[in-house]
């Protein structure tokens, strides 16, 4: 739990049309949810450029899961991690994603082996839908093997 920073010109725009009133915040809850991302009593309050994201999640990859997609929209820079997690897990590492970059890259930088990144991919889903289409400033999540 903390602060977790992020690029904040990188990701969805999910709050260009909704500004103030808690909309920021309804916007980005609304997009965790239609992902599939499961967290009981989940809110997502915006201050200026953080998200505080709090609930409670099964798993710790719902949590990061949460997290990752309130980090990766564009105009925030960082997400406060409230989210408790009904069982104990091993957390994931970040990444952010930089110019050049390929899961395979990544994963034979971070695990030493580049066919690991089915790892990868299937650990950043539904956010990323296709193994080839990741973006610089993107943030994914490694998760412990």
């Amino acid at each position: 739990m903390g602060l977790i920073d992020f690029v904040k010109s990188a990701g969805e725009s999910l709050l260009e049309k909704v500004k103030g009133g808690g909309a920021e915040g309804e916007a980005i809850t609304k997009a965790v949810t239609q992902h599939g991302i499961s967290v009981d009593g989940l809110k997502v309050e915006v201050d200026g450029d953080v998200a505080k994201v709090t609930g409670k999640a099964a798993t710790q990859a719902e949590r990061e899961k949460a997290i990752l997609v309130a980090g990766n929209t564009a105009g925030i820079a960082k997400v406060e991690d409230a989210v408790e997690v009904a069982a104990s897990e091993p957390a994931s590492t970040y990444y952010e994603v930089k110019k050049g970059d390929s899961l395979s890259k990544i994963a034979k930088a971070h695990y030493g082996d580049a066919m690991k990144y089915p790892q990868i991919f299937e650990a950043n889903k539904p956010m990323l839908k296709d193994p080839d289409k990741i973006y610089p400033g993107q943030v994914l999540r490694l998760p412990p093997l």
